[in-house]
């Protein structure tokens, strides 16, 4: 049995501020530790319910967060930018039985800690066939088409009811309570790890592969903070303007989907001035 972890930060342990998953900040530095443990526990539970192998993807930012050394060494890291899949690189090879969404968050224009989608800002809100769109979501749709189901997801409180919605069978856990995009109730890194270790171990026993979903096609629209950014957006083949400052397009697979959606944050981030944004 062969378990995929997506690891994002904004979602871990102890943080709640933008220095706090900013490369470089001392805030940063700090947090690195606490978001290895989330993972590291994650990796403990499901060598606890019978894995055989864990692949941890990095899946914030720079993608070269976690401390390596800090794992437990029967684990395998991939690590850094450009890989075909982005948050959820690796689950295409028909090799996973079960992906965990460790250190995940809500998605723009929704309450929750650091809630934001690809793009820390400029993007105000995402929707999929309608449906306003987290990371989790878009990427539980790319993961189904390879049969692979959502086990485990960790996150604020806000993260693991938005998790309810596309992955209703999945063991979630909540390391720390929503007070505001900037605030949190925090649970120690101690408890959080027991937490999520625990959940882990459990949620193993649902990694069963299954036959590929094709809910296609994908409708996805993005909506910006400024109109000149939904404009470059359409340099994009397929993107075009759905509002003043909407695009959207449509993709028959979620394969196809999430890679123009990265296409399009490529763009519409190079477009973004440093004082007018």
């Amino acid at each position: 049995m062969k378990i995929l972890i997506s690891a994002d930060m904004e979602g871990a342990t102890g943080v709640t501020w933008p220095a706090d998953v900013l490369p470089g900040t001392p805030q940063w530095e700090r947090c690195r530790a606490m978001f290895t443990s989330d993972v590291n526990a994650a990796v403990l539970g499901f060598f606890d319910g019978g894995a055989d192998e864990v692949l941890v993807n990095e899946a914030h930012w720079t993608m070269r967060n976690l401390l390596l050394e800090g794992l437990d060494a029967r684990v395998e890291m991939l690590t850094g930018r450009h890989k075909s899949l982005s948050m959820v690189e690796g689950v295409q090879h028909g090799d996973i039985d079960g992906i965990a969404f460790v250190g995940y968050h809500t998605g723009a224009g929704s309450e929750g800690v650091l809630a934001h989608t690809y793009l820390a800002n400029s993007i105000t809100g995402v929707w999929l066939n309608g449906t306003r769109a987290s990371e989790g979501l878009l990427n539980a749709h790319v993961v189904a088409e390879c049969g692979v189901p959502v086990i485990l997801v960790t996150g604020d409180d806000l993260t693991c009811v938005d998790a309810a919605g596309y992955a209703p069978g999945a063991v979630t856990v909540a390391v720390k309570d929503h007070v505001s995009r900037y605030a949190a109730v925090c649970r120690t890194p101690a408890r959080t790890a027991a937490d999520i270790r625990a959940a882990a171990k459990q949620a193993t026993a649902l990694a069963v592969r299954h036959e590929p979903v094709r809910g296609g096609p994908f409708t996805v629209e993005l909506e910006f903070d400024a109109e000149h950014l939904a404009l470059a957006a359409t340099v994009v083949p397929g993107a075009e303007r759905s509002g003043e400052r909407r695009v959207a397009y449509t993709s028959e697979t979620m394969y196809e989907g999430i890679r123009t959606f990265k296409a399009v944050t490529t763009v519409v981030s190079a477009a973004v001035e440093e004082q007018y944004g």
